[in-house]
C-alpha cells in the first residue's frame, strides 16, 4: 500500500523521554491507568475507567481480538552457542518465520535445540541481510510455544517475563492467537469498563490484526518515504463492516481501540478502491500512515504513548495533527504519565 508524501522528516518525531517514565509493569488494576483526553485544544487528565462517559450512545468501539503467543524461545546451536528466537509468523506444515539472535547466524540445515526440549531445523532465511529465518518445528508451533516459550515483552521492558506478564500482556477479550506484541491500548479494558460501555449504549465490533515485532522498529533514515514498512496479517470481517456502516447511517462515531485496529480498518478501506468503501478483507497490510494520509473510517482513536521516531508516533500525528501531538506529549511528560506498552492511554479526535 502506498505511503502518502510528507514534508516532515524522522527527526520531527523525536522527543526526549525521562527513562523513569517507561512503564516496566502494568497498573495494579487495568482501568486504573491514566487517560489523557486530547480531543480538544487543551488536554484533560482523567482515569481510564472514565472512558464510557467520554463516548456517546450509538458510537461503535472496534477492538483488535488478536491473542499474544509466547513467541520468545531460548536455545542453543550444536556448537553450544546461545540462540534467542522470536517467532514472527506461524506457517503451515509446522513451519515459522522467526528472528534469530546468535553470535553467528546458523546456516540452512542447522538444528537448534530450544528450551532443552525440542529441535528446530533452520531451512533458510528471507534474504542475505534479513534477520528473519525460516524454521521447521517437530510439532504444532502454537502448542510448543505455549509450553516452552516466553511472553515476548518489548525490548524496553527490562525484567524477565513472569506469571503476571502472561496475564497482563494480554487483553481480556483476546481470542485469535498470532500476535508477538499486544494491542496495548486495549490492555486497559476490564469487565467493569466493558459493562459501563454497554450501559452507555456504546456498541462493539472486533477485527483481527496479528501485531508483528516490526511495530517496535524505529525509522532510521531521515527521509520517511525511504522507510520499508513491515507487513502484518489482518482480517476485517463482514459483521464488523455491517456494524460500521450501521453506525455511520445512524450518526454514530467509529472509535478505534488502538493503532492496530485503525491500521486494519483503513487498510480495508483502501482495498475498496478510490471510493473508499469499506469492505470485508483478509490478507496482508504494510500500510504506512504519515501526515497527509486521508482517513476514511475512524473518528476517534484510543492509543498508548509511542516510541520516538516510530511509525506509530507518525500514525497518531497524522490522525490528530503533528503540532497537537507534540503539545500532548509535552504535557504527558510534564504530568508524569507512564509511557509505552504498560503505560497510560490517550483519547484523540481526527483532525480532518
Amino acid at each position: 500500500m502506498s505511503t502518502p508524501p510528507s514534508s516532515l522528516s524522522t527527526s520531527d518525531f523525536d522527543f526526549a523521554l525521562p527513562p523513569e517514565l517507561i512503564a516496566q509493569h502494568p497498573a495494579p488494576e487495568r482501568s486504573a491507568s491514566r487517560l489523557l483526553d486530547g480531543r480538544g485544544r487543551l488536554p484533560h487528565d482523567r482515569v481510564f475507567r472514565e472512558l464510557p462517559s467520554l463516548l456517546q450512545a450509538g458510537d461503535l468501539l472496534v477492538f483488535n481480538d488478536t491473542r499474544v503467543i509466547k513467541a520468545r524461545l531460548l536455545g542453543e546451536k550444536p556448537t553450544g552457542g546461545a540462540v534467542e528466537a522470536l517467532v514472527e509468523r506461524v506457517l503451515p506444515g509446522h513451519e515459522v518465520w522467526a528472528h534469530l539472535r546468535a553470535s553467528k547466524s546458523p546456516r540452512a540445515g542447522t538444528r537448534v535445540r530450544f528450551a532443552d526440549a525440542f529441535d528446530a531445523e533452520v531451512l533458510g532465511r528471507a534474504g542475505a541481510e534479513d534477520a528473519l529465518f525460516h524454521l521447521r518445528f517437530p510439532a504444532d508451533p502454537h502448542a510448543l510455544l505455549q509450553r516452552h516459550g516466553h511472553v515476548p515483552l518489548p525490548p524496553y521492558i527490562t525484567h524477565a517475563d513472569d506469571a503476571d506478564d502472561a496475564a497482563r500482556y494480554q487483553t481480556v477479550f483476546a481470542a485469535r492467537p498470532g500476535a508477538v506484541a499486544a494491542p496495548t491500548a486495549s490492555l486497559h479494558f476490564d469487565a467493569a469498563v466493558l459493562a459501563a460501555l454497554d450501559a452507555r449504549g456504546v456498541q462493539r465490533a472486533a477485527i483481527t490484526l496479528h501485531v508483528g515485532a516490526g511495530t517496535f522498529q524505529p525509522v532510521r533514515g531521515e527521509n520517511i518515504a525511504d522507510h520499508h514498512m513491515h507487513s502484518e496479517w489482518f482480517e476485517v470481517g463482514a459483521d464488523a463492516v455491517a456494524r460500521i456502516e450501521a453506525t455511520r447511517r445512524n450518526g454514530g462515531r467509529i472509535v478505534a481501540a488502538g493503532t492496530t485496529t485503525l491500521r486494519a480498518l483503513e487498510s480495508a478501506a483502501q482495498c475498496g478502491g478510490a471510493g473508499g468503501a469499506l469492505q470485508a478483507f483478509s490478507g496482508e497490510t504494510d500500510i504506512f500512515i504519515t501526515p497527509g494520509f486521508g482517513f476514511r473510517v475512524v473518528n476517534l482513536l484510543l492509543t498508548n504513548f509511542h516510541l520516538p521516531r516510530s511509525t506509530l508516533l507518525m500514525l497518531v500525528s497524522a490522525f490528530a495533527g503533528h503540532a497537537h501531538m507534540h503539545a500532548l506529549y509535552r504535557h504527558a511528560i510534564e504530568a508524569r504519565y507512564r509511557f509505552f506498552s504498560y503505560g497510560d492511554a490517550m483519547l484523540l479526535a481526527r483532525a480532518a
